[in-house]
């Protein structure tokens, strides 16, 4: 039971963070538009209003609205504290050498075997 509670807490989480619980309030606002619309007209008219930018309901205008301002690239709020990770353009990976150098395919001979020589079977009764 733990272990599932703290999957659906990592999947919620997960949501919250890319943004996704704004494309469900989207769904429910579209959801009730479309069934708002479908009580007086036909269902294609509905659907057809219900999608067109021209005709958004509160909901939809709050959700466009937040869903802009999480943008990374718009200036920050007033009042508002914020940290920017950011790597210079001079981040470089460095992977070191290897201790030993490798083998060669002149040499005739096996490398070394790295754990050294195989134990001796015991002697048999």
């Amino acid at each position: 039971m733990r272990h599932k509670a703290s999957l659906i807490v990592t999947l919620i989480a997960w949501l919250f963070a890319t943004g996704s619980h704004w494309d469900l309030v989207q769904t429910f606002a579209w959801g009730k538009m479309f069934a708002k619309y479908s009580q007086t007209m036909s269902y294609a008219d509905a659907a057809r209003l219900t999608f067109t930018a021209d005709n958004f309901c509160g909901i939809c205008e709050f959700v466009q609205e937040a869903d802009t301002s999480d943008d990374p690239a718009a200036p920050a709020k007033a009042g508002s504290r914020e940290i920017t990770l950011a790597l210079g353009q001079d981040a470089r990976v460095i992977v070191p050498r290897p201790d030993s150098s490798p083998w060669s395919l002149r040499e005739p001979r096996l490398p070394r075997p790295l754990g050294g020589a195989r134990p001796t079977p015991p002697p048999r009764a």
